[in-house]
């Protein structure tokens, strides 16, 4: 199990390791304007990835 998790976060680092490698400038814009976003927003952006992530890792188990 604890396996998986570290494979599992070993993934997350390349997946998000894509777009600031391929697209530096676009990535800066994106994290300027994401400094601008209130919390409420923030949160409910997170939340519905998580549950997102969850459903997906439930129908691919």
């Amino acid at each position: 199990m604890w396996q998986d998790i570290g494979i599992a976060l070993c993934l997350v680092l390349v997946i998000e390791g894509i777009v600031p490698f391929l697209y530096p400038r676009r990535w800066r814009a994106l994290a300027l304007s994401l400094a601008k976003v209130d919390d409420r927003t923030m949160r409910i952006a997170g939340f519905v990835s998580m549950v997102l992530g969850t459903l997906l890792l439930y129908l691919i188990k």
